[in-house]
């Protein structure tokens, strides 16, 4: 399951009816099950990060605002709706587990680039339906999470 926040809808229309610019790059951070993502969420730090280190770095994986990174743009007239996919995220766990310690990855999140990673703002969120680790050498990916931006 995926979804969006509210600050994302705010911040797609001052991007393009007000023309004000747009992140230079976006990250996918990983969280825990402490505190689900909502509608309502505004910034990285009020969600509960799973811990960094062994091949996974505070802040989460980034991306460029492009064809490569934002893999699959479609829009779809029978379901109402256009969809933007963001392409497949690995983590690959090196000298340790991912996360390094506490609970595993319930939530990936798609955020800004503040330089404080905690005053970043969430824009969309996917559930991955429970807790989610990997020992060292084993690989963590995130597959064709998309952003669907159907009426409801």
């Amino acid at each position: 399951m995926a979804g969006t926040t509210n600050k994302f809808k705010f911040r797609c229309f001052d991007w393009v009816f007000r023309r004000t610019a747009m992140p230079s790059s976006f990250y996918v951070a990983l969280c825990t099950s402490a505190v689900a993502p909502t509608q309502d969420t505004d910034t990285l730090g009020q969600l509960t990060q799973i811990a960094a280190g062994n091949g996974y770095t505070s802040g989460g994986f980034q991306l460029s605002p492009n064809s490569t990174d934002f893999d699959v743009l479609t829009e779809d007239d029978s379901l109402d709706r256009g969809i933007i996919q963001v392409k497949d995220i690995p983590w690959t766990a090196a000298g340790g587990a991912i996360p390094g310690s506490g609970n595993g990855a319930r939530w990936a999140v798609l955020t800004d680039a503040n330089a404080t990673v905690g005053s970043r703002e969430v824009y969309v969120y996917w559930d991955l339906g429970s807790d989610r680790s990997v020992s060292s050498g084993q690989t963590l990916t995130l597959q064709n999470c998309q952003v669907d931006n159907r009426e409801s």
